[in-house]
């Protein structure tokens, strides 16, 4: 079975949730007999293609950008033949152009949409694109939700509940490295353990700054890995604060992520908005046996992360509440130790990627009967 993945962008181009998530998606697929590609726009001058494990990559240049949404007119120009390629296309959602790129160039193509997020920012821009979005959406012949909390609170997502099912998104242990006992100590001599660790891209949503303002009065050190439009803004705000215990590492390659994680004593994921959707640190900080700390937003974060049980979840944008998690966890180890146990056993129980593979498989089969 030949699926086209279609996204705003893509490994090597950029590195986050999205990206990794759609890797994931077409790793599991790919072991069950489907023939990946993937189909995206960049920052690069000329069309690049590369090969992957998961799949072949086909990145076009972006012309400009609007509100976060991508153009490429090369890619609009390439499109039929890419369809014309696929049994089902695979769109991941948002990305407006993506919706025209089906209408211009793949009618009467079975596709599958993932919907990652809401349009949570551009509000003003949402109602003109409102029509195209609701013809994009209404003709799927599935609709992913990455979690039932998603779903349920998603006004989006309830108009079209029947093309609708939940398929959680999963990361293959088999992906990570076993953490390197050398890289581990080069870690440990830098930072020590028993940190708090955020990964993730450095965006306006994940709340950085909520957990720059939970740091003052807490005698714990926080450790942030990765990259992102916000990072020069966090780290002047860092400084005029006078934070000393905070730690920002810039991106790092799995390797040091994993070494990083042994050492940490949780994760702490305090993104604030509904555009963070679903959480991939918080489901490899499970992976890993660490103990959580995420906000409550209506979203997968919550559903990865259960309050009481693998972590602690907190209001949104309550830095008090924050800071009196990481003290918990901090003061109460055997507290830390049986949430990372029961983080390891909802990820074996929930995040399999053999699951996600054949409920995405069984959906591509779907798509192709209705």
């Amino acid at each position: 079975m030949n699926i086209l993945h279609v996204y705003r962008t893509y490994f090597p181009s950029t590195y986050g949730g999205g990206e990794q998530t759609i890797r994931q998606i077409a790793l599991a697929t790919a072991r069950l007999g489907a023939n990946n590609r993937i189909a995206h726009s960049g920052r690069i001058e000329k069309f690049e293609s590369h090969a992957f494990a998961e799949g072949t990559t086909y990145a076009y240049p972006q012309n400009f950008e609007l509100a976060s949404n991508t153009i490429s007119l090369q890619m609009l120009k390439a499109f039929p033949q890419l369809a014309a390629w696929a049994d089902v296309i695979h769109y991941h959602f948002p990305w407006p152009f993506g919706d025209l790129l089906q209408l211009s160039g793949a009618s009467g193509k079975p596709y599958v949409v993932t919907y990652h997020s809401d349009i949570v920012r551009q509000r003003t821009l949402q109602y003109l694109y409102r029509p195209l979005m609701n013809r994009f959406l209404s003709t799927a012949k599935v609709i992913v939700a990455t979690s039932p909390n998603y779903l349920a609170s998603s006004p989006i997502l309830g108009r079209y509940r029947n093309a609708t099912r939940v398929i959680p998104i999963a990361v293959d242990e088999d992906c990570y490295p076993t953490p390197n006992p050398a890289r581990v100590g080069q870690w440990r001599s830098h930072l020590g353990e028993g940190f708090f660790l955020f990964v993730g891209v450095l965006r306006y949503y994940k709340g950085l700054h909520i957990l720059l303002d939970a740091v003052p009065g807490l005698d714990v050190p926080i450790v942030i890995v990765g990259a992102g439009p916000i990072e020069k803004e966090l780290k002047a705000r860092a400084r005029s604060m006078g934070l000393k215990r905070i730690h920002f590492l810039g991106f790092q390659t799995d390797e040091d992520k994993v070494a990083l994680l042994e050492l940490a004593k949780a994760v702490v994921f305090p993104s604030c908005l509904r555009s963070e959707a679903f959480g991939i640190s918080l489901l490899e900080g499970a992976m890993r046996s660490k103990p959580l700390i995420s906000c409550e937003i209506g979203t997968g974060t919550s559903f990865v992360n259960v309050d009481g049980v693998t972590g602690i979840v907190t209001p949104p944008n309550d830095a008090y509440a924050l800071r009196e998690a990481m003290l918990r966890l901090h003061n109460d180890s055997g507290l830390a130790h049986q949430y990372g146990r029961a983080a390891r056993q909802r990820y074996d129980t929930l995040f399999r990627h053999e699951q996600m593979g054949e409920r995405y498989m069984q959906a591509y089969q779907d798509a192709l009967r209705t």
